[in-house]
């Protein structure tokens, strides 16, 4: 296995709209996140990924890109952005780009050109199909509800949009198309950038002739991945960028891959063969969602720590020397961690720490959402007013259409709606969490007062010191990185243990992920002649034998083993 920068860096992820806001409009921005450059590097982090900030008409928060070149308003200038690369590379930071290019904005001057006439230059440059029996092309849903086919009146035709009807899918059969990415991608990494997170980029490849997908609920539209995702061209695709762009390049590129296999990845970021560094899978984002829900997004079901060791050791393990894991519990399209996998309440301080030291000592890169370094929770706003989440809202109005009671609805909202992550980042108690003079574009989780960063930078024994003592581990310690993962007390339902092996170095991860106490018994083939305790989330006698001990909720250990 090669060693590269990518496999050994701690990536930090920020939703600009979110982070800061630096002149008072109630929107985080790029001078925002200027000026908290030095609380990132406090940390101890080695990346950001940063979330669109293009030119954008803000359908899908940023995701609906109108100009690739230029930045959205609300945001700043180029100068501004030129002035934040220059600031993470001063402070030995990198940072990668989102590249959305599965699709546009409906108001990207490609497809305001498209929809002029079926003749005009750019009308190959997106998907369009004539109507049938006077409806859409096919029965395909959207991900965000409704038709995966918006019907245009100048032309009398219909066009693809796997997501809202103003983000339409680009045509990636058209080399046209794809060169013209490829050029926008060249334009970034010559600025400087040092990578891209890839929206959605195994959807870029579609079934050909677009076939109904079999009608599997009452619904008019049906959802089926296997039409849209890892497509018969898209390998090809991905090669053509290797070659065209990124080969050229010394960059960390993650593909966001819904649905992916550990198969799909190896293939994907096999070192000798694969595209990219590194992919973003999802199973383990859907062990709580109920897969025969019409919309499984928006289902709840209770989730095992059975469930998630299958998952997340399944893809330790195939990928093991053929492949390379993202690691992550959450992001901008997911709740927040603490309040999904741990105890927001009572034992939030300590979830939060055993969480972090979950997806710290994976094999992966390690991902860290902005506000997850705190403990940062869900938000359980009363009324739908207060969503804006594009997502959240089109189920929320559609299950409402069908009848549903929109106090249940709120229920599940509260635990799955996107906007979970998208709170404004909690700097301190004043008003608006520090994040804002002005109005937020969405309103600040009440909990501020007492979860914030001023709180977290004031408390040695904080999540924040937690996760940067954990950074600083992964760092000085090549096992924690390359490592090989074993699985160790498979059927526990309550402890989730595992050893990271790498040559002489043998390091044993204990997690409670309960809050209740229960025992970690050592099984017998694992000997050592003394453990070394590297980190803990509570106080620890050193003298304790670790063959047998009690351990507290949410508890996390880990031991350096020495000797056999």
């Amino acid at each position: 296995m090669h060693r590269t920068w990518w496999k050994e860096s701690i990536v930090y992820q920020i939703y600009p709209r979110s982070f800061y806001d630096s002149n008072g409009d109630g929107i985080g921005d790029l001078r925002g996140i200027i000026q908290k450059l030095d609380y990132l590097k406090d940390l101890g982090i080695d990346v950001v990924w940063l979330c669109p900030v293009y030119k954008s008409p803000n359908d899908d928060n940023g995701y609906d890109v109108s100009d690739y070149r230029d930045i959205m308003d609300e945001f700043g200038t180029l100068a501004d952005w030129q002035d934040l690369l220059d600031g993470l590379h001063e402070r030995g930071i990198k940072l990668i780009m989102d590249l959305v290019v599965n699709h546009t904005s409906d108001e990207h001057p490609w497809f305001v050109e498209a929809r002029k006439s079926k003749g005009n230059p750019y009308r190959d440059y997106y998907i369009w199909r004539p109507g049938r029996d006077g409806k859409e092309p096919n029965n395909w849903a959207s991900h965000f509800s409704g038709s995966a086919w918006q019907y245009d009146e100048t032309t009398g035709e219909y066009y693809m949009h796997l997501f809202t009807k103003k983000q339409p899918d680009l045509n990636w059969e058209n080399p046209k198309v794809r060169a013209e990415v490829y050029d926008l991608m060249r334009w970034w990494l010559d600025k400087g950038i040092d990578g891209f997170r890839m929206d959605v980029i195994n959807m870029i490849s579609k079934v050909p002739g677009f076939p109904d997908v079999p009608v599997r609920s009452s619904d008019r539209y049906q959802m089926d991945n296997r039409y849209f995702i890892n497509g018969p061209r898209l390998l090809e695709f991905l090669d053509e960028m290797k070659r065209e762009v990124l080969s050229k390049h010394d960059i960390l590129t993650v593909g966001e891959t819904p649905s992916v296999t550990p198969q799909i990845a190896i293939d994907f970021t096999n070192e000798e063969t694969g595209a990219l560094s590194m992919v973003f899978q999802f199973q383990h984002m859907d062990i709580d969602a109920d897969p025969s829900a019409e919309n499984s997004r928006f289902s709840i079901k209770p989730w095992s720590l059975l469930d998630l060791k299958r998952t997340m050791t399944g893809w330790q393990k195939d990928l093991e020397n053929a492949g390379w894991n993202s690691i992550y519990l959450m992001n901008h399209d997911q709740p927040r961690a603490v309040s999904r996998f741990g105890d927001d309440r009572e034992y939030r301080t300590e979830s939060a720490k055993m969480l972090a030291t979950f997806t710290l000592m994976l094999q992966g890169t390690p991902y860290i959402y902005q506000g997850e370094e705190i403990g940062m929770t869900n938000v359980a706003f009363e009324t739908i007013e207060d969503y804006r989440d594009v997502e959240t809202l089109n189920w929320y109005r559609e299950q409402m259409n069908h009848g549903a009671d929109a106090g249940d609805l709120l229920k599940v909202i509260h635990v799955k709606s996107r906007d979970n992550a998208r709170t404004p980042l909690q700097w301190d108690d004043s008003p608006n969490a520090g994040f804002t003079g002005g109005t937020p574009w969405i309103k600040v989780n009440p909990n501020y007062t007492s979860i914030n960063v001023r709180n977290a930078l004031a408390d040695p024994d904080s999540v924040f010191y937690f996760y940067k003592k954990l950074l600083q581990l992964r760092k000085q310690n090549p096992v924690a990185v390359y490592g090989t993962y074993d699985l160790i007390l498979e059927g526990h339902e309550k402890i989730y243990a595992f050893t990271r092996t790498l040559e002489g170095d043998r390091w044993l991860v204990i997690l409670n992920f309960t809050r209740d106490e229960t025992v970690f018994t050592l099984p017998e083939n694992i000997s050592y002649a003394r453990a070394n305790l590297l980190v803990a989330n509570f106080q620890v006698d050193s003298a304790e034998d670790i063959r047998s001990f009690s351990l507290r909720p949410y508890e996390a250990r880990v031991y350096h083993l020495i000797g056999s």
